[in-house]
């Protein structure tokens, strides 16, 4: 629908639209005939630079922002020497946020030398009343501040922060900042452009929020509780990406398991999968992230029966220890997860499982910590992100007593550490001589002559190869396993048979 809308052609001396997504085509066109005057001005192109923390939903968002900023006038660029800079930001660990306000320091001064330069920031710290007050306190030349629940209304906040700031009103102080912070919402609007960073794959929201409340997470706080998109909605965004050339799309929610039961006409998420299954000319199905307390037969069933849906599930345990997943807030025992693993495997005996792993919960023992290893060396992980627990203020889990010592988590950090990579170097190798389909990603950035691209466990292979197979799905011998990656080399008809992926 967005690329149907010809901005010059809507009336921006007329009253905007109360109806969304025409209220924000509406801001579009007003942001382009400033951008357009701004641009005469200075003699040369805007431009545009979007720095993007966090998950994948994150990452999702910010192709959301830049299609706006590129239908608007602003050219693209990778570095914050720039005239529109973005940061949207991530905030499920402090450090993040300390690491955004070292940023704008950097920031400050390249404002000092273009003052008309707007700096924004949006995503999940910006949701932190104390973050939002530190900004207006200390970081006064921001011009423009939104949160999760209302990033559709880019354009009209764009809008806003362009005439404070090309004004002057911005140096005036906080009076100039653009700020509009939602504490919840049920709104969805998605049908806004999008610039997506590969034209072979994408991102599609299936959901928003989160209603889990893990003790040590912030996410419910700043994303809201969950709310689902229509499934005809989806399907529908699905069937416009094919048309434009994408093979591969990944579901994206907190908790993709929970899809549906919010809706006026509830679905599952399995459900939904089926319905995804029957799109012509999509080749990958791929989803996260997946609660284990959720994860249903039904779900099970539909991967199984599926030609489509990668054969690779991520996991979270988060700990081995029934104990510490009770203090968690996970709904979940170890025997409730392995029990679930074994039903997957056998339904799916080639699945690859991937997890995370919090090490140095309040109040874990060396006992847990037991249990934890246990899992991993039952589960046979293919590969596990493993976090340090990180304190995060606003959660339970910070006030908890028992922290436990610094160095005795990085211990039993680097003991998992090396469990974990001593089993998935023996999964990888597994694969070792097997042809399966890759489907190629991008040049190789280390070595021209190669290519990369992953399989559809979502293992990277690096194989010989030209700009023109990016976005194709090859067969690919896999000749040797590197730890992390392998490397392969493509097979045409008749030199290789073909192995289901496994």
């Amino acid at each position: 629908m967005h690329q149907e809308i010809d901005l010059d052609k809507i009336d921006i001396h007329a009253e905007p639209p109360i109806e969304e997504p025409a209220r924000q085509y509406y801001f579009m066109a007003k942001c382009r005939q400033i951008v357009k005057a701004e641009r005469e001005r200075l003699g040369r192109p805007l431009y545009a630079c979007i720095q993007t923390f966090g998950c994948q939903m994150n990452a999702r968002d910010s192709e959301k922002l830049t299609g706006i900023l590129t239908r608007i006038g602003y050219v693209e660029c990778e570095t914050e020497d720039a005239d529109f800079v973005i940061y949207n930001t991530c905030t499920v660990r402090e450090n993040a946020n300390n690491k955004v306000y070292g940023r704008l320091g950097y920031l400050g001064t390249l404002k000092k030398k273009n003052p008309r330069m707007i700096i924004g920031l949006c995503g999940c710290m910006m949701q932190e009343q104390t973050a939002v007050d530190k900004l207006k306190e200390s970081y006064r030349f921001v011009n423009l501040i939104f949160g999760t629940h209302n990033i559709y209304k880019f354009a009209e906040l764009a809008a806003a922060a362009m005439e404070n700031s090309f004004s002057g009103q911005h140096h005036r102080g906080t009076d100039g900042m653009t700020i509009d912070i939602w504490k919840d919402t049920d709104k969805i609007v998605e049908d806004l452009p999008v610039e997506r960073k590969y034209a072979f794959k994408s991102g599609v929201n299936i959901m928003f929020g989160c209603n889990n409340f893990c003790s040590y997470c912030i996410v419910p706080y700043v994303r809201g509780r969950e709310r689902s998109r229509e499934p005809g909605e989806i399907i529908r965004e699905i069937r416009r990406l094919v048309a434009d050339g994408v093979v591969e799309v990944m579901l994206l929610g907190q908790n993709v398991n929970s899809y549906g039961k919010n809706l006026r006409e509830p679905v599952t998420f399995a459900q939904l999968l089926a319905e995804a299954e029957q799109i012509e000319g999509l080749e990958r199905i791929r989803f996260m992230t997946s609660h284990p307390k959720d994860l249903s037969d039904e779900l099970i069933a539909v991967m199984k029966k599926s030609q489509k849906i990668c054969r690779h599930l991520h996991l979270p345990l988060q700990s081995g220890s029934s104990r510490i997943l009770k203090k968690m807030n996970r709904c979940y025992d170890k025997e409730h997860y392995l029990a679930l693993v074994d039903k997957i495997r056998a339904a799916i005996p080639d699945i690859a499982l991937t997890t995370d792993i919090i090490v140095g919960f309040p109040g874990e023992t060396g006992e847990d910590f037991a249990e934890t290893l246990d899992v991993v060396r039952r589960v046979e992980y293919d590969s596990a992100f493993t976090f340090l627990y990180s304190k995060r203020t606003g959660t339970p889990a910070a006030a908890m007593e028992e922290q436990v010592p610094e160095l005795e988590v990085k211990a039993r950090f680097d003991r998992l550490l090396a469990e974990v990579q001593e089993i998935s170097a023996k999964k990888a190798r597994k694969l070792t001589g097997r042809t399966l389909p890759v489907l190629i990603e991008e040049k190789n950035e280390q070595d021209a002559s190669l290519v990369t691209g992953r399989l559809d466990n979502n293992s990277v292979v690096h194989l010989p190869g030209t700009a023109d197979m990016i976005g194709q799905i090859c067969q690919v011998y896999l000749e040797e396993c590197r730890g992390f990656y392998y490397i392969g080399k493509p097979v045409t008809d008749g030199n290789g048979a073909s192995d289901k992926q496994g």
